[in-house]
């Protein structure tokens, strides 16, 4: 027989769980038509897969590479990181649809900046507006390459937008306006987008500050929303649901039933996790909710424990807080301004305090805060709060503010989340829930975590033993591939697609904390995820990259849902 491409004497693990084996994988017009011993055949192109793993590309299905596919044909960083697939679209945020105006294109890149800190700048400067409907936007999408496969759900803010104008930051749809849109989102479904997606968390603010606008959908709309696809009988949602990851309220109990009865769809929803201060709350959750997800209500965990740097100019963390909310869509004298008012600090630190994760993370581990940059005193870097507050004869909250006013808000700390690990193996191995949380190209100088899929086979799988490479790599390849109706994704297969991730499982890992590299346009920076280890990525039968380079080859598809 003859193949396209031959990978030789590698050891694949075949996405379904079970146990692992020696063979050659041969692959012609984009799938794999054969497996098994010393494959005899010509090849175009032969790699020698001795002493690594073969695996199935490695599926994501939380990003945010909305406007990033506009500039970047990789979509770095998951590509780097043994991803194939991504899921575009999530939290109810997103660029399409948008009318061809000025004023239109304004709101949808500002909900950008101020939800995800990406620079005004590099959108106003990189994103194409090629589209104006959904369908076009996936259409422009795969007109215009890439090195990955890219599914999108239709995310509910700029549907809103569409429809109801500047009102949609002030109100709920009348049942008109909700018909109008529920129709968008059908024909989006109809057209090939995986579902629709939104959120009802505080922290969620868009253009001028003001809450994203699916945050303003009533129930009702919500339930219209998920008739459409009950109708179609096809697509997910997925929603931003829990206010505190590691706890659920009735009302967002009532929201989630709600969507499961209403839809008879898949819902995934984000995020349980476990506390540190009351680590019986996230397990709590599942319990809660256990017969829902027996009808598809699919919590999404992490394997990675939560570092977001935080800067006082895009104050991410105080973003959930009523009077953070002030802090956003102003200049920097304006916020130096504010930081400085003793009223304004104690109403921060006051709201800081009614949450329950803000207050450990600012009040009760100041040590664990680092100083990541300091323009003003460089000699600061890389100690913690505590020990700066020590120094300056100041209470460390006072200090977390005061700190950067001294150099116009460029100060940077590392502040953990959720840090402890000993608790994450709970989640990730429970069947029940779905491996995400990587919010690939979202907060892009604040959190980078796209790189889970290779800090869960290097730090969870080889150095702490915590599951078998096999249950690993099928909760990275064919349980979000079933999520999402791939079945001819996710695993090595014959007549599956040609999307194989191979790695040296000695070396496979990723840092658990991210980088800088200025690589937007403009030379902007943003926070990226390295990935060591990885051989190869193939994409429908293509090498697309290699010992971590890229090969410039481009041949992802836009997938369609089923």
């Amino acid at each position: 027989m003859s193949f396209d491409l031959l990978i030789r004497n590698g050891t694949v693990v075949d996405g379904t769980g079970g146990t692992s084996y020696q063979a050659d994988v041969g692959v012609s017009a984009g799938k794999i038509v054969e497996i098994g011993k010393r494959l005899a055949g010509k090849a175009q192109r032969i790699i020698d897969a001795s002493n690594l793993i073969v695996s199935p590309g490695f599926i994501d299905p939380h990003t945010h590479y909305d406007a990033q596919i506009c500039w970047d044909p990789q979509v770095s960083s998951s590509s780097w990181n043994g991803v194939t697939t991504v899921l575009l679209g999530n939290c109810g945020v997103g660029i399409a649809p948008c009318r061809r105006d000025p004023q239109s294109q304004d709101v949808a890149a500002w909900d950008l900046v101020n939800l995800e800190a990406i620079p005004i700048e590099v959108l106003k400067a990189a994103l194409t507006w090629d589209w104006e409907t959904f369908p076009q936007y996936m259409d422009a999408a795969q007109q215009r390459g890439s090195a990955i496969n890219l599914a999108f759900l239709a995310p509910l803010t700029p549907f809103r937008h569409f429809v109801m104008g500047p009102a949609a930051l002030e109100r709920a749809a009348t049942d008109e306006e909700t018909m109008q849109i529920k129709a968008l989102l059908r024909d989006a479904v109809a057209a090939g987008a995986m579902g629709f997606s939104t959120t009802i968390c505080e922290g969620d603010i868009g253009f001028q500050g003001k809450p994203i606008a699916c945050r303003l959908a009533s129930r009702e709309e919500l339930g219209a929303y998920a008739d459409a696809l009950k109708e179609l009988g096809k697509g997910i949602i997925q929603i931003r649901l829990t206010q505190n990851p590691g706890a659920m309220t009735e009302s967002e109990y009532q929201l989630l039933e709600l969507l499961v009865g209403r839809s008879g769809r898949p819902i995934t929803w984000s995020s349980v996790r476990i506390r540190e201060d009351r680590p019986d709350k996230g397990l709590d959750v599942l319990k809660k909710v256990d017969h829902l997800i027996k009808c598809g209500a699919i919590p999404q965990v992490t394997c990675r424990p939560l570092m977001v740097e935080l800067n006082l100019h895009e104050p991410l963390l105080f973003s959930s807080r009523k009077c953070g909310t002030r802090l956003y869509n102003r200049p920097v004298e304006e916020q130096k301004k504010l930081y400085r008012d003793p009223e304004f600090r104690k109403a921060l630190r006051d709201d800081l305090s009614k949450s329950p994760i803000q207050r450990v993370a600012f009040f009760g581990h100041p040590d664990e805060i680092e100083i990541v940059q300091c323009v003003a005193d460089p000699s600061l870097t890389g100690k913690s709060l505590t020990e700066v507050a020590k120094m300056r004869n100041q209470d460390p909250f006072d200090a977390l503010l005061d700190l950067p006013l001294e150099d116009d808000l460029r100060t940077r700390y590392l502040v953990p989340l959720f840090a402890s690990e000993d608790t994450l193996p709970i989640l990730f191995n429970d069947p029940r829930t779905l491996i995400g949380l990587g919010d690939g190209g979202a907060h892009l100088d604040q959190i980078c975590d796209a790189g889970y899929c290779t800090y869960l086979l290097g730090q969870w799988v080889r150095e702490r033993k915590a599951l078998s490479l096999e249950f690993a790599v099928k909760r990275l390849t064919y349980d979000p591939a079933t999520l999402l109706n791939l079945h001819d994704r996710g695993r090595i297969a014959p007549n599956c697609a040609a999307d194989i991730t191979i790695f040296d499982f000695d070396k496979v890992d990723s840092p658990k904390k991210a980088v800088y590299r200025n690589d937007l346009p403009g030379g902007r920076r943003r926070l990226v995820a390295p990935a060591e280890g990885i051989a190869h990525v193939i994409v429908n039968g293509v090498p697309v990259h290699q010992d971590n380079e890229y090969l410039g080859a481009t041949p992802g598809i836009v997938l369609r849902s089923r």
